[in-house]
């Protein structure tokens, strides 16, 4: 009998693309593969790819390396956006088997085993498996289950905008949502398995349930999800992963203060603090709504923390134009920001407009934008202090300290103690330490 094969995975980009490398997993598991890490000597190395940056394609070729030097006669398969946009690039980087695009990495597994039985593999390169992205009209549905702590739960998939600097809509298509009795049923198996936080995730999530989804109107709404995922048993926390300001209700945001499960945390991506941006980057909101939503969120949740996404360097971002958001962005109640240095993305219109950025420019702005962040979060964390949270700590040792994250955000550390893995403790914040987390010691001041 030949033994068990192995295979690794290596995911990168965003959650949701952790999400359908756990489903992936699970369905080469059930045939039978045993899975081991990357880092391990496998029979077959799956990378999910990601093109939302120039970083994530750059990295692609480092890691087919280290497959390679795991063993050097491995299969060793491409999926993901990166392979849906450049299949034919992937295919010809040395020692990559197969590349499959947005559809059939679902079928991975079919792939794979023909590949196994398929002599004298690596005489033509790799074998690209992909369709026209028109065809990615269906929906498969995923989770993420490798943390103990958290589970990330896809609920859409695609997008329907064309914002001119993205390339996501020709890597996954159009917008589309899972039903809601395979979104709840997902939950409850999360439930099940002992996670205590579900995170939503998807491409455009607050675009849930809308337009055709096979050939008939979709019958629920994002607020609909909510109200019905607030109900799922055994889910001690809900969060919303990332959500367009245009599409955050003000109902959504009230679900969320009157919540049993979800927590007052929102990312919201802004992207550009000058409409003059905004427009040229077909952005489907201006500053002044999204002012409105910080200003709703405040209202009903004075203690909730706010996430946001910005790009600096966009063609045409003069000195003026990004101070402009850098005021913006100071001036906002908010907690902290995620920066994205602009790069160019094939395929785009921002690729084709006049006044470039310098890159040394760019890297300027990113890191003055940092360090707002790094002001943002340490004043967010001060008015925190002296209030009592509930904190669930995640299970991994960083330098003798484990971690966890309070329901609006708030990341705590406390000396190392196993037992205290995937639980909840209700504790008053009360220090910050030196590198910025607030800092708690169960023997002197618990609280429950």
């Amino acid at each position: 009998m030949e033994p068990t094969k192995k295979v690794a995975f290596y995911t990168l980009g965003c959650k949701l693309n952790f999400s359908e490398t756990s489903t992936i997993a699970r369905g080469f598991e059930t045939e039978g593969f045993n899975r081991v890490d990357f880092k391990d000597r496998a029979d077959i190395y799956v990378i999910n790819t990601c093109s939302v940056t120039e970083n994530a394609d750059k990295r692609f070729k480092t890691i087919v390396k280290q497959a390679q030097r795991n063993n050097p006669n491995a299969i060793v398969a491409a999926i993901g956006c990166y392979a849906q946009l450049k299949p034919q690039d992937l295919a010809d980087v040395h020692g990559v088997d197969l590349v499959l695009g947005a559809t059939e990495k679902f079928n991975v597994n079919y792939y794979i085993n023909e590949l196994l039985n398929t002599p004298d593999r690596n005489t033509s390169g790799g074998k690209v498996h992909s369709c026209s992205i028109e065809d990615a009209d269906f929906y498969v549905g995923s989770y993420s289950i490798g943390d103990r702590t958290r589970a990330f739960l896809k609920v859409q998939d695609g997008c329907d905008y064309k914002c001119t600097y993205c390339t996501i809509p020709l890597a996954r298509g159009i917008s589309r949502s899972d039903t809601m009795e395979n979104v709840l049923t997902n939950a409850r198996e999360i439930s099940e398995k002992g996670i205590k936080e579900i995170v939503l995730t998807g491409v455009n999530i607050g675009d849930y349930g809308k337009g055709e989804f096979g050939n008939k109107k979709h019958e629920h709404t994002f607020s609909d999800l909510v109200t019905e995922l607030d109900k799922v048993e055994g889910i001690e926390r809900l969060r919303i992963s990332s959500i367009e300001p245009n599409l955050l209700k003000n109902e959504t945001i009230e679900l969320v203060a009157q919540s049993r499960a979800f927590v007052p945390h929102f990312h919201i991506p802004l992207q550009s603090g000058s409409n003059y941006i905004l427009r040229k980057m077909k952005r489907r909101y201006r500053r002044e709504l999204y002012v409105d939503r910080v200003t709703k969120i405040k209202e009903v949740m004075p203690h909730a923390c706010i996430g946001v996404d910005v790009i600096v360097g966009f063609p045409g971002e003069t000195d003026e134009l990004f101070l402009e958001t850098y005021n913006f962005l100071n001036a906002l109640d908010i907690s902290y920001l995620h920066v994205f240095t602009y790069s160019e993305r094939d395929n785009t219109e921002a690729a084709e407009m006049d006044g470039i950025v310098p890159k040394a420019v760019r890297a300027k702005r990113s890191k003055m934008l940092r360090g707002l962040s790094a002001k943002k979060r340490r004043a967010f964390y001060e008015k925190q202090l002296n209030t009592t949270r509930r904190v669930l700590f995640e299970g991994e040792n960083k330098g003798g300290y484990i971690h966890g994250f309070t329901e609006n955000y708030v990341k705590v550390k406390t000396p190392w103690n196993p037992e205290l893995v995937n639980t909840l403790h209700t504790i008053t914040l009360s220090t910050i330490d030196d590198d910025g987390l607030v800092r708690f010691d169960f023997r002197k001041k618990m609280v429950s």
